[in-house]
């Protein structure tokens, strides 16, 4: 038997290598044009939709669920990494307006489009003018009267509204830490969603009517607990509410915004809120986060009735509200400046 060197055996191998890329360079197989037409974001054959029952059981996926939806105005409600009704409900909104069924499972393309957040989580350094948020804020209506602001109770309350958090959450988020001892210059680890800054609103009786925003609906679906701002027929913002209670329930029918105040003062009134009548006996709360109507009241032209804030963001969706419609601050936010006054507000 004839032998070769090793240098041949390796000149040899280079040139059958060339001559095959040669080959399937000048005419691609069929296999090799579908691969080279298909977009990167096709689905591959191994890719599946992942239940919702599925989604319960992964904690850290249902967090990247909940930053995705919230960075896009579909808001799950406060960031914890618990699956819950309200996550499933701002994924089923997304999908309809992304022209997608509404389909009960987590699909591939979303679950793509959620992988390219990066980073997932970033660091917040707590500054001095932080801290001026924070500071007393009574509980009772009389003594809230008589103080000059409703500030966050603590720091921690103010960093979890900032990033539309659970408190317990960004406790676990950065274990090791005392999260009751911060001071300025201290860091700590976030979800990567745009801020509420507190610090950007300032006291408005009524924001000026922006014409832009006058053709748009806001929809409020009572059984569902959601408000979707719409333009046309497309929704463009989907967030989780508190509408009305039991005795006084969210008055169905189709409204108009009459006044969006930033900041607000509120008029507590025992008869008001639990018959719908003023009394001689009431108490004005002054402004702040923790005031009982939160940051933004959506005044409606219906007497006492508006789309409101909270001081409680953890009892969204839980608990009852006297007739109005109760957002998480942030959302709030959101909501105040996607509307204006006369945009139609339908409750059902």
């Amino acid at each position: 038997m004839k032998s070769f060197s090793p240098l041949a055996i390796v000149l040899a191998s280079l040139l059958i290598a060339l001559r095959v890329y040669a080959q399937t360079s000048a005419s691609p197989s069929p296999e090799a044009a579908q691969i080279a037409a298909t977009p990167a974001t096709a689905a591959s054959p191994n890719e599946t939709a992942i239940s919702f029952a599925e989604l319960a059981q992964k904690p850290e996926l249902v967090t990247r669920l909940e930053i995705f939806l919230d960075q896009r105005s579909f808001s799950p409600g406060k960031i914890d990494g618990h699956w819950s009704d309200f996550c499933a409900k701002a994924l089923q909104s997304y999908q309809l307006a992304q022209g997608q069924p509404a389909t009960g499972k987590l699909e591939p393309a979303i679950l793509r489009e959620m992988n390219q957040i990066s980073p997932l989580y970033v660091s917040y350094q707590f500054n001095e003018n932080d801290f001026r948020y924070v500071g007393k804020a009574p509980r009772r209506p009389v003594a809230q009267s008589r103080v000059k602001s409703m500030p966050y109770r603590s720091i921690l309350g103010f960093v979890a509204e900032r990033y539309h958090s659970d408190e317990k959450f960004l406790r676990s988020l950065n274990a090791g830490r005392n999260l009751n001892a911060l001071k300025p210059g201290d860091v700590v680890r976030v979800p990567n969603v745009t801020p509420f800054q507190i610090e950007t609103l300032h006291p408005v009786e009524n924001l000026p009517p922006n014409p832009a925003l006058a053709a748009r609906t806001i929809k409020v679906d009572t059984r569902s607990r959601l408000l979707d701002v719409m333009e046309g027929d497309k929704i463009i913002g989907s967030y989780p509410v508190t509408p009305g209670s039991r005795q006084l329930p969210a008055p169905i029918g189709t409204w108009k915004i009459v006044r969006v105040t930033l900041l607000p003062w509120f008029r507590w009134d025992r008869e008001m809120l639990n018959h719908g009548k003023r009394s001689s006996n009431f108490h004005n709360i002054p402004p702040g986060p923790r005031n009982p109507v939160g940051i933004a009241w959506i005044g409606l032209d219906k007497k006492g009735i508006g789309i409101h804030g909270t001081d409680n963001p953890a009892m969204i969706g839980q608990s009852a509200s006297h007739g109005c419609i109760r957002l998480a601050n942030w959302d709030a936010d959101r909501v105040a400046k996607q509307v204006t006054d006369g945009v139609n507000v339908q409750i059902f």
